[in-house]
């Protein structure tokens, strides 16, 4: 349970808030280098409670600007995308991707002074099929955070990307829950259609394990672990990595390259992004016949998307029509009644509400993981706005790739970490990284 207080703290990310202030100390994941187009429409963007608008210029560079001109404060989403610039309707003033005014068509030469105006702009690079930007005010910007699949060519990884109409750490939260997994998705899953050789088997036999947590360098890191065959364990490792990435546990580790970003938007709205390298293992998703478990079979169906500030990547199944619940089928078939997971998740994580009160909580020991990331989180925003003091992951990128989540068995006179350790050493990546041995925090 959290206080009030810590719960605000948690969840305001807007300019000036202590955990707004902690996320503008990286780059953020803005939007999909796909969504802009060379002199194509401006887009409304709402990143971090800002207002923001981004466009993709003649010679293709992004611009990430306030939407506000700063002539009279008409929006430049209705401004004209043409030769190299954004012009302004109202007036014809014209700036270019870094806020750089380069035309003020409306006065005459002799009284000109666009050399003094500059609207606000953020600074942009793209990688990996993303516009990042940096809302920081650092003069040199921090490096991109050196996690595995947000490095990848953008041909070699999965993206899928929808909007919750919920607070970015509830959302997150629901990704290092994994006590849910058992019951949410697969609640009326019987081990017997389960493949025996799968290892995923000993999850569906045993829904209450055990569970280790602790705190790292990059955030925070826990494993659920079974006994299995004689004199071993089943483990589901998953991380948060600062400021909002999550690994989930979905999956084999000696492949499982990937991660989720709740990115919000505002306090009460998130962009999340599913990122996944096309080569991985797929996780517990079939029957032993080859069938779709029941309800797990994907269904993201979108709305059109609209200019509105909320109108980007917003799913057909919501809130407002109970997601399209099935009761005759979480009768007889699906556990939720709900269809996939990306949809169970998302009821989920909404039907809380918009910020959800946490004073009303019980925590058991099933949320461990959930407990020591709050106080992780709290405390790195606390140290910076105490202290001055960043997380170690802003300058330091590297340390992101100690970080790996994913399912394995491991002898069971082994230490939880040094299983883990054992198992990174021979993780598979993509990009040939040497994978780190973890640094627990104590």
């Amino acid at each position: 349970m959290l206080t009030q207080a810590n719960n605000d703290m948690l969840c305001r990310v807007g300019p000036g808030t202590p955990m707004g202030n902690l996320m503008r100390q990286y780059w953020v994941p803005a939007c999909l280098s796909s969504e802009l187009k060379p002199d194509g429409e401006p887009m409304r963007l709402l990143l971090l409670g800002e207002q923001l608008i981004a466009f993709r210029d003649t010679q293709g560079r992004v611009g990430i600007m306030e939407h506000r001109c700063p002539h009279r404060c008409a929006s430049l989403f209705f401004g004209r995308n043409e030769e190299g610039g954004l012009r302004c309707v109202y007036h014809g003033w014209k700036f270019d991707v870094e806020g750089n005014c380069t035309d003020m068509p409306n006065v005459p030469p002799s009284q000109d002074f666009k050399e003094r105006i500059k609207a606000k702009a953020y600074r942009v690079v793209e990688r990996a099929g993303f516009v990042w930007t940096y809302m920081g005010s650092r003069e040199e910007a921090p490096p991109l955070p050196n996690i595995e699949v947000l490095m990848l060519p953008e041909e070699e990884s999965n993206i899928r990307v929808h909007q919750r109409e919920c607070n970015w750490f509830q959302s997150l939260e629901g990704d290092i829950d994994t006590s849910h997994f058992g019951f949410l998705h697969i609640g009326s899953l019987d081990v017997k259609d389960v493949d025996p050789k799968s290892i995923h088997r000993w999850g569906v036999m045993d829904r209450a394990p055990s569970y280790k947590a602790t705190e790292t360098e990059w955030g925070t890191m826990y494993a659920a672990y079974r006994e299995a065959d004689p004199d071993t364990f089943y483990y589901r490792f998953a991380h948060f990595l600062l400021p909002f990435y999550t690994f989930t546990p979905n999956g084999s580790f000696e492949d499982q390259v990937a991660c989720t970003i709740n990115v919000p938007m505002d306090d009460t709205h998130t962009m999340t992004y599913n990122v996944n390298w096309k080569k991985k293992t797929l996780p517990l998703q079939t029957l032993a016949n080859g069938d779709w478990i029941p309800g797990l079979q994907p269904d993201m169906q979108y709305l059109p998307d609209t200019t509105d500030w909320y109108g980007r990547h917003r799913l057909v199944a919501r809130r407002d029509n109970d997601y399209f619940i099935d009761r005759q089928k979480q009768k007889t078939e699906s556990y939720t009644g709900i269809q996939g997971i990306g949809r169970q998740d998302q009821a989920a994580v909404e039907c809380m509400g918009e910020i959800v009160d946490r004073t009303l909580e019980h925590l058991a020991p099933s949320d461990r993981m959930i407990a020591i990331t709050r106080k992780r989180a709290l405390s790195a925003a606390q140290e910076l706005m105490n202290e001055n003091k960043v997380p170690a992951t802003v300058d330091d990128p590297d340390i992101y790739r100690r970080a790996r989540g994913g399912s394995f068995i491991a002898s069971a006179n082994l230490d939880w970490l040094a299983a883990y350790a054992q198992k990174l050493e021979t993780a598979k990546s993509p990009l040939g990284l040497l994978m780190r041995m973890p640094e627990a925090a104590e």
